[in-house]
């Protein structure tokens, strides 16, 4: 049927279908794969800036800037970066019931850095320029790995002196704003204990995360500083920033701190909880991608549907003489359906050459740029995941075919005798 068709009409319908297929598979390909990386990587971001699991004060609310005062000298610090992979039970629900049993489950990774932090709202005058502004103190224990690579000017902050630095570290944001440079200095106004306060700062580095909303309202400090501005002494900060090795972990981790590790007046609480709205947004997106991946399978469908049903009408002479000679109408939809996934073949073969391809030149080049203001990042990026590849082959080979059931029952409605008779 394939190779005696090459003049007739429905070879047209059959390269439109396979177009069809192939920009639809490649379309499904690129969706998932920019979807994957744009939460990835703004997750990535915000878990590097925070950690991923902060340990608080019980007594304190879940606003960033109200704080308490912890001890450093607990029982779990530093010693907690070497808990490895956990053994836990999950328990599992059926259509929204509890199973009786639960299973045995890993967690991917352990954690993997544990440091302090300490947090202070001040207001910045540069000149004529105020701006408000949240000093985070961090400590020698604080992890440079991630903020280095987003230092536009400078370097981090010297923090082996021994006495408390004025160095600080503003974001590009803030130093536009304001029009501030590396070595550069101004005045932080603070109140505390209903008194003002002020304390001079040197610029020692700029960072630009893309981050706006966060970079714009924090900048680093030595976390002694922010101890003096408190009155607290040098055991005491705000609290502790965990980092895990993998994000999988996160749910599992936090029960973990809090109910094993943590005493009674520690409060520990993932970064999403404490920063519910930018992860919402991002949550948003698997609707977008639910959206595109069910608009491309129909167009697949419709299309191939219709190529079908054409096939079905052009070869009613075939049809007719298969069942005089004794072939099954099931026997003779399946030589359409076998047909029609040749055809489906060969639209997932091009569409995962033009996904991939295209995905592959995004990841080498950047071609396809975003406003980093409204996006937080200045390339579109790219995860793939060939797990994620293989279910969208296999799920529109198997969708589509299922949708073809219904049309090729219009083999069962020709009789035999006519579509001989006006052969």
């Amino acid at each position: 049927m394939a190779r005696s068709s090459g003049k007739s009409f429905s070879r047209v319908i059959i390269r439109i279908a396979v177009v069809a297929v192939a920009l639809s598979v490649a379309v499904m390909i690129l969706t998932t794969a920019l979807i994957r990386g744009f939460k990835h990587q703004i997750s990535d971001k915000i878990f590097g800036f925070w950690g991923h699991i902060h340990i608080t004060s019980a007594d304190v609310g879940r606003s960033i800037v109200e704080t308490r005062p912890v001890s450093v000298e607990q029982d779990f610090y530093p010693s907690l970066d070497t808990i490895g992979r956990l053994s836990y039970l999950e328990q599992r629900e059926i259509f929204g019931y509890e199973l009786p049993f639960q299973w045995p489950r890993q967690t991917h990774g352990g954690i993997r850095h544990i440091q302090v932090f300490a947090l202070k709202p001040g207001i910045i005058k540069a000149g004529d320029q105020i701006e408000g502004i949240i000093l985070k103190g961090v400590g020698p224990d604080f992890d440079w790995s991630f903020l280095e690579q987003y230092l536009v000017k400078g370097r981090p902050l010297a923090l082996d002196t021994a006495h408390p630095t004025r160095e600080v570290l503003i974001s590009q944001q803030t130093a536009d704003r304001l029009r501030l440079d590396t070595a550069d200095q101004f005045i932080v106004h603070f109140v505390e204990r209903n008194q003002q306060i002020r304390r001079r700062f040197k610029v020692a580095g700029i960072y630009k995360t893309g981050l706006e909303e966060y970079d714009k309202r924090f900048a680093l400090v030595d976390i002694r500083v922010i101890q003096q501005l408190m009155g607290w002494d040098s055991t005491q900060v705000a609290g502790f920033e965990i980092f895990l090795d993998d994000i999988r972990d996160l749910d599992v981790f936090t029960e973990y701190i809090y109910y094993e590790v943590l005493p009674n007046d520690l409060w520990a609480e993932t970064i999403r909880e404490k920063f519910p709205s930018i992860f919402e947004w991002l949550e948003l997106q698997d609707i977008n991608e639910v959206v595109i991946i069910v608009l491309m399978l129909v167009v697949s469908v419709l299309n191939m549907v219709t190529m079908l049903l054409i096939l079905i009408l052009e070869r009613t002479n075939m049809i007719g003489i298969l069942k005089a000679l004794g072939h099954t109408n099931w026997g003779i939809r399946k030589i359409f359906l076998y047909y029609a996934g040749w055809i489906i073949g060969m639209g997932l073969l091009w569409g995962n050459l033009i996904g991939l391809g295209l995905a592959f030149l995004q990841q080498q080049f950047g071609l396809i740029r975003l406003s980093e203001a409204d996006y937080y990042l200045k390339v579109a990026p790219i995860e793939l995941d060939f797990r994620v590849i293989v279910a969208i082959n296999v799920g529109t080979l198997v969708v589509i075919l299922l949708f073809l059931l219904l049309p090729s029952w219009l083999v069962a409605r020709i009789s035999p005798v006519r579509a001989i008779r006006f052969r």
